[in-house]
């Protein structure tokens, strides 16, 4: 064993050019933006604000930030595959077996724990606490460390490309495959230590999210008047606190077995790899519904605002809400009905994989009744949720269908059940992400996206969704399966031609929303929202400034009903004054920033390469940075810093000035619109 384990000059992928280009092209584009950064003086203020902040607002534009950085990463496997299998009809193509294995694995793992997780994790961040009126979450700091841990996964995984390789065994690491004797590389240790620091993160942000929702919320605020979003956020992180341990336990006999020999899942040595498989996927279906629910709460926010309506059937969504969260554990053994479980087992788990259909069937339900009646305005939120209705409808009755153990027996393992998946995950998470990106972009940055830009977005994704994997049905019921780096059946190739131009039509809606945020950059002096209002909204987070202050609310709301922000507006449009009056200013300590997070993420990536190295002394040198990082930030002397009343005041005043100034035009318009009539 040498002084760098395992590490030689033949990890790096030399005789591979795809991927070290590719490789070498993320870490130049890297440097350059650090080197600009350097040159342009930014480092104090990005290390001061954004890098050692604590505050939930910050954190959860982060992630939304690592995770459209990761959704472009995880788009180029993408497109690889698309045009690997369009040219591979009885020819090689251009990706050999060894690297097609890896970019569909790396696709699958970035997409659900880089992409997905961050997007949701990061909306819960931004808006939750406003939500609830309060200032922030339970744990500050503790949140930063599972931002920065998450992102030190996501590092890990991108690092795979310059060094080493990555996973070959899909996007979950199934033994026998998985196992030191069919996978000797460091491709499986590199998912699992990956998943296992940003696993570690989320199940922290779980315990703070829980802690948050149950204990902090504004005074009156009863579990009958939070917003459905923070109901499904609190079911999701519910999930996460009962369902991630398990993906760490499982993990961990896998690395065992790796590591130290253990036979945990080696069938062949006293173990059972079936034993794999319940465990993943007891932690795998909960997942789905860690992403879909918090989803499901933000188009229920914005069905609401955009139809002028309360939610219709509010007490129903919650029932509908907290039954997914519980049923979403008795489903797992769908994933394997073809694996000898028996009929009976079979028919239980098809049984229930039919039930948890009907509460998601109440939720889309209950959105068209909102809508019924309503003043439905087609803004660009409004389309992604219309859009996810109608795409995630149609996906939900494949699924049912594939839960019927006869049909699942046809269509496992074929390109219909993935085609089912990217249909249920796009239109839920995916779209959910970017119907709550446009719709509380103006809440993060104080000015309103480009309509035109968005809606092209929109149209094209949509369009691009179907494009790209309607034709995964057919290919799918004509027996193609699923991760084919190369195939000879003349009639599946006009299919996959049409899934690659599908591929292109996305591509088109992801240049459309990055036009979307350089344009609206460009013109945001005139895109200003000034009152915290643009949308006319219903809940506590348009009650403050558009950005908040870094204390949220300069006082903390009193909730008497389920809807507070509409209810005074109601009330003020009709006096014509605002409700609340000046609140009596004080001073208010908010948590300190602190680099913790940051250097823990920095002692983790380093511990987790030196353990896929097998570099020991590197690992005992990042545990001990690990530990002593945790021991200075405990003996802090000063852990809260004082924000003076005359700050607090003048923040607030500007705002309801331009409240009050916002009521009086609109008061204007309904004076001259009454006029008119008469």
């Amino acid at each position: 064993m040498t002084l760098l384990g395992k590490l030689t000059w033949q990890a790096f992928p030399l005789e591979e050019p795809l991927p070290l280009f590719s490789g070498l092209a993320v870490f130049l584009v890297l440097i350059a933006i650090l080197v600009w950064v350097w040159r342009k003086g930014h480092v104090p203020y990005l290390w001061r604000e954004w890098i050692t902040s604590v505050d939930h607002k910050r954190i959860g534009i982060m992630y939304f930030m690592l995770g459209s950085v990761m959704l472009l990463r995880g788009f180029i496997d993408a497109i690889m595959m698309r045009t690997q299998q369009a040219i591979a009809f009885r020819a090689p193509g251009f990706l050999p077996p060894s690297h097609f294995d890896q970019v569909f694995s790396a696709h699958g793992t970035i997409m659900i724990f880089f992409v997905a997780m961050p997007f949701m994790i990061g909306l819960m961040n931004l808006i939750v606490p406003l939500q609830l009126g309060v200032r922030d979450v339970a744990f500050p700091t503790l949140n930063s460390v599972s931002f920065w841990l998450t992102a030190a996964g996501a590092l890990l995984v991108n690092l795979s490309l310059l060094i080493g390789q990555f996973d070959r065994t899909g996007w979950l690491p199934y033994p026998p495959l998985s196992e030191l004797r069919y996978s000797p590389g460091v491709g499986v240790d590199y998912y699992c230590w990956a998943i296992q620091i940003s696993g570690i993160g989320t199940l922290m942000t779980g315990v703070n999210f829980v802690t948050t929702i149950l204990k902090l919320r504004a005074p009156g605020m009863h579990y009958t008047r939070m917003p459905m979003f923070c109901w499904t956020a609190l079911a999701a992180n519910l999930l996460i606190v009962a369902a991630f341990p398990v993906l760490t336990a499982t993990l961990g006999m896998l690395l065992l077995d790796r590591y130290v020999g253990f036979h945990f899942f080696t069938d062949t040595a006293g173990g059972n790899s079936m034993l794999f498989m319940n465990l993943i996927w007891a932690w795998g279906h909960p997942e789905v519904y860690i992403l879909a629910l918090p989803a499901f709460g933000i188009f229920s926010e914005v069905v609401s605002t955009f139809s002028s309506k309360p939610l219709f059937g509010y007490r129903s969504m919650i029932y509908a809400t907290m039954a997914i969260c519980i049923i979403s554990f008795m489903v797992w053994l769908h994933h394997f009905f073809t694996m000898g479980a028996g009929a009976t087992v079979n028919s239980i788990f098809g049984i229930a994989s039919m039930i948890i259909a009907i509460p998601t069937g109440v939720k889309i339900f209950n959105w068209l009744f909102t809508m019924y009646g309503g003043t439905v305005r087609l803004r660009t939120p409004m389309l992604w949720a219309i859009g996810f209705m109608v795409s995630f409808t149609i996906g939900g009755m494949t699924g049912v269908l594939m839960a019927v153990p006869p049909a699942d027996f046809q269509l496992h393992n074929s390109l219909f059940l993935v085609a089912h998946f990217h249909n249920v995950i796009i239109s839920a998470v995916v779209f959910g992400a970017f119907a709550g990106y446009t719709y509380w972009f103006p809440k993060a940055f104080g000015f309103v996206l480009d309509e035109r830009l968005g809606k092209w977005a929109f149209w094209l994704w949509n369009i691009g969704l179907w494009v790209a994997w309607g034709p995964g049905y057919i290919v799918g019921l004509e027996g193609m399966t699923r991760r084919l780096q190369s195939y000879d059946v003349a009639e599946w190739r006009p299919w996959l031609l049409v899934m690659a131009g599908g591929v292109v039509i996305i591509l088109l809606g992801i240049l459309a929303q990055i036009a979307q945020i350089v344009v609206s950059v460009r013109t945001r002096d005139r895109r200003r929202d000034l009152t915290g209002d643009p949308w006319d909204g219903r809940n506590l987070e348009w009650a403050t400034s558009s950005p908040p202050p870094a204390f949220n609310f300069a006082a903390l709301p009193n909730v008497a009903d389920q809807e507070p922000y509409w209810d005074m507006k109601t009330r003020a449009r009709e006096i014509g004054q605002l409700v609340r009056p000046e609140p009596r200013y004080e001073a208010i300590l908010m948590p300190r920033n602190s680099p913790t997070g940051f250097v823990t993420a920095f002692f983790a990536v380093v511990t987790g390469f030196a353990l896929i190295w097998h570099i020991w002394w590197l690992v005992i040198l990042g545990l001990v940075g690990s530990y002593a990082t945790f021991v200075v930030f405990a003996w802090r002397d000063h852990d809260e810093e004082l924000i003076p009343a005359e700050e607090v005041a003048r923040l607030d005043r500007a705002n309801r000035a331009a409240r009050t100034t916002r009521l009086q035009e609109r008061m204007a318009e309904r004076e001259s619109q009454q006029e008119s009539h008469e």
